[in-house]
């Protein structure tokens, strides 16, 4: 009997020592299981900084963007904790990768602070700024952070904001722009980590109440209804999208601006979309002195990057104008710019010079191009859709992510505003043309700040708020006052109130 007892003793302490297990790594504990995209990486996300409602007052006061949107009748309620998040996603190769943005959970005595909040999935626009951290709070770097903390997380909502891949703390050299299936992708695992997260430490009684919100702004628009079709292909729930002023229909915007409508900031923006099509399907150019004129053959690889544009382009390292002021033909002078509309030909004008970034050949082929198979949404909608059958392999590619076949299961909205010069509103039109012809089961709501207010009109007051921040803009510069500050500084507030407004009733 003694030595049965010393049997179990035994067994009983190999067993309390682990050395009764056979996990296949030397009888210890188990690994850990391998990483997977929508990981937390950071566990708990690191606390950035912590907000009151006056503090997020005075930030908006530090920044243009704020500023306007404080001529708006605003009083947050909710104090705002903001976290660093950082989370596994997968690159445009399918390897896994690190990404990071911005969780921002709200707190507070009043009923709309704490208890379920519904989850706002934000999308921001274009930055240049290889650094760019959206968590960072700082109106003179990050003046698009700020006021989305303070039109939705002061607002009882919880904020999630991916900075995208090539930014922040990713490794990744290159940003994947306009790439439908990656920058998606980025925001769902960000989502997914985001919900890991909570509730936090600092407001444990902020939880989500399962209402998934999307919206985002300029590229973020674009990304924000990539990510909506994205997730409700895989069968997620989304509780309603707004996006904003979004490139949606890239082929007809690519055509366009190769026909001489060319846009403002086209220059960074093309650099960052052929350097990312370059990276990701390999057969824009064999060599980039096919494409760049000489000075710029290395332009993809500034951006995004530590200088600004503007440096850059004081540096000799970016070129002021697009193309060539001399067309690729006599054929395609009236291209060389476009003069309609004339609102926008001063726009268009400034794409054209003596020192540009494409060169003629490349320019050249691809209006061969456009005019064969044309888009059918620009210069003319016929059909709305993109090119049946593009050869130039840009074209190909802006066709594979154009999102001219999404129709949208839950309700959406679509802001802008007509007179934008760096996202064409035609974008809006063409998706609001294409969902005519294939409806959505509830209609889309589509809301141009600069457009007439009309009898019984939901977003007259808006609408009069925006042309009188308009007159006031024009009041100190004229016309190319409004044209600079239209897309950054004056749409995004108007946009951001009447998606805030859309979100609440649903």
């Amino acid at each position: 009997m003694r030595c049965a007892a010393a049997v179990l003793l035994l067994m009983a302490l190999l067993t309390a020592c682990g050395g009764g297990s056979d996990s296949g790594n030397g009888g210890g504990t188990s690994p850990p299981p391998a990483a997977q995209r929508g990981d937390l990486i950071d566990k708990p996300p690191q606390k950035v900084a912590s907000y009151s409602p006056a503090q997020l007052l005075t930030l908006l006061g530090g920044s243009d963007l704020g500023k306007t949107f404080l001529q708006l009748a605003y009083t947050p309620r909710c104090n705002v904790t903001v976290y660093h998040l950082t989370y596994d996603t997968i690159d445009p190769t399918g390897t896994l990768t690190p990404a990071s943005g911005a969780l921002m959970v709200p707190s507070g005595t009043d009923a709309a602070c704490a208890g379920a909040r519904p989850l706002v999935l934000y999308a921001h626009g274009t930055n240049t700024d290889r650094s760019f951290d959206i968590a960072q709070l700082d109106p003179s770097l990050n003046a698009e952070g700020v006021l989305l903390a303070a039109v939705f997380a002061a607002e009882g909502y919880i904020v999630i904001a991916p900075n995208y891949l090539g930014y922040d703390t990713s490794t990744l050299a290159y940003h994947p722009f306009l790439v439908a299936s990656a920058e998606s992708g980025d925001m769902t695992d960000a989502l997914t980590a985001a919900r890991s997260a909570l509730p936090t430490a600092d407001a444990p009684a902020a939880t989500d109440d399962g209402k998934l919100f999307i919206t985002g702004y300029s590229e973020g628009g674009y990304v924000a209804m990539a990510t909506h079709a994205a997730l409700e292909a895989a069968g997620a729930h989304v509780t309603a999208a707004a996006p904003m002023s979004g490139p949606y229909a890239p082929e007809a915007f690519g055509d366009a601006i190769f026909e001489g409508e060319v846009s403002d900031s086209a220059v960074p923006n093309l650099t960052l979309l052929i350097g990312a099509y370059q990276h990701v399907y390999g057969d824009l150019y064999g060599d980039p002195a096919n494409a760049f004129a000489p000075p710029y053959v290395s332009a993809t690889s500034l951006l995004p990057g530590s200088t600004s544009v503007a440096d850059l382009t004081s540096q000799g390292k970016l070129p002021g104008a697009l193309f060539d002021s001399t067309p690729p033909a006599p054929a395609y002078q009236p291209y060389t710019p476009a003069t309609v509309p004339a609102t926008l030909a001063s726009v268009f004008a400034a794409g054209f010079g003596g020192d540009f970034l494409i060169l003629n050949s490349y320019r050249g082929a691809y209006l061969a191009d456009a005019l064969k198979s044309p888009d059918g949404g620009f210069p003319a909608v016929t059909d709305g859709l993109p090119a049946a059958a593009p050869a130039q392999p840009l074209r190909v590619h802006l066709k594979a992510n154009d999102l001219r076949s999404f129709v949208p299961a839950a309700p959406t909205l679509l802001c802008g505003g007509s007179s934008d010069p760096t996202v064409f509103f035609f974008n809006t039109q063409l998706m609001q043309h294409y969902w005519e012809g294939h409806p959505p089961a509830t209609a889309p709501v589509v809301v141009d700040v600069d457009s007439a207010v009309t009898a019984g009109d939901p977003y007259a007051t808006l609408k009069t708020g925006f042309g009188a921040a308009k007159a006031l803009v024009a009041l100190d510069g004229g016309d190319a006052a409004v044209l600079a500050a239209y897309h950054a500084t004056l749409v995004p507030p108007f946009c951001l109130s009447a998606v805030k407004s859309f979100f609440d009733a649903h």
